[in-house]
């Protein structure tokens, strides 16, 4: 059993029990106490388990990993996913941008782009893009996230709804095997809808570790997405409904 192998079986062993020792990972594993520990911390900074005294435990599904650490958080796979998406938007198309760290870093990737209109509900997207004097940045109103400069709210929708795109980027808090897209924040959740309502075509962007994450609102379904960005190959399950529903997978 492999590094990568050993961890995904360590989700799914503390998803069935809810919390496991370090001393039971061990002998389950037949590794050391400290091949452990790393694997525990590995997962923990990807937001796969909640690190506690001596093991480990289920990552909440109600309350998102504060911003300041999702900003860093596998910052090297979200470089390469952002790098790859951006060669499938052309030049001179008009796309909505929403809110998550994934999605910041696609901003930069854009900026090579040239006479982009981009509509977001994202302040941080929208200050990466201001400088590019040929591109068209439209901030959405609403209400401001003071935790991580996203634009939620009724006015938010009503804004969005105002325009038809050729691509919609959204970022994703977990992904279930059955397809659902989850999220933290309803209000979040009703913004994200609206930009797939009004996208002619809908890229989602997202590491590896946001499959079998558990937030508790659905967004929506990979069913709807035309395409899907990330850096490893998603479960079996998630793989037969990309297949299914015709979704184009782009790994980076």
């Amino acid at each position: 059993m492999n590094q990568q192998q050993r961890q995904d079986a360590i989700i799914e062993l503390v998803r069935r029990q809810g919390y496991a020792s370090i001393e039971q990972l061990t002998e389950h594993f037949t590794v050391t106490p400290q091949t452990i520990r790393r694997d525990l911390n590995t997962l923990a900074n990807e937001g796969r388990i909640r690190r506690v005294h001596g093991g480990a435990g289920l990552e909440s599904s109600t309350v998102n990993t504060a911003y300041s650490t999702r900003k860093t958080l596998n910052l090297e796979a979200k470089q390469r996913i952002a790098s790859l998406l951006a060669r499938h938007v052309p030049d001179h198309a008009s796309l909505f941008i929403n809110i998550g760290t994934s999605n910041e870093v696609i901003a930069e990737a854009l900026l090579d782009h040239q006479g982009l209109e981009v509509i977001t509900n994202n302040l941080n997207v929208a200050a990466i893009l201001q400088h590019k004097e040929d591109f068209n940045v439209i901030i959405a109103g609403g209400q401001v996230r003071s935790r991580d400069g996203g634009i939620i709210g009724e006015a938010t929708i009503d804004f969005i709804n105002q325009f038809k795109v050729d691509y919609g980027i959204i970022g994703i808090s977990g992904i279930d095997e059955d397809g659902s897209l989850l999220e933290f924040d309803y209000q979040e959740v009703r913004v994200a809808q609206a930009i797939l309502r009004n996208s002619r075509q809908v890229f989602l962007a997202t590491d590896h570790s946001k499959f079998r994450r558990n937030p508790v609102v659905r967004q929506g379904n990979l069913a709807q997405l035309d395409a899907l960005f990330t850096d490893r190959e998603p479960p079996e399950a998630i793989m037969r409904l990309l297949k299914q529903h015709d979704v184009a997978l782009h790994l980076a």
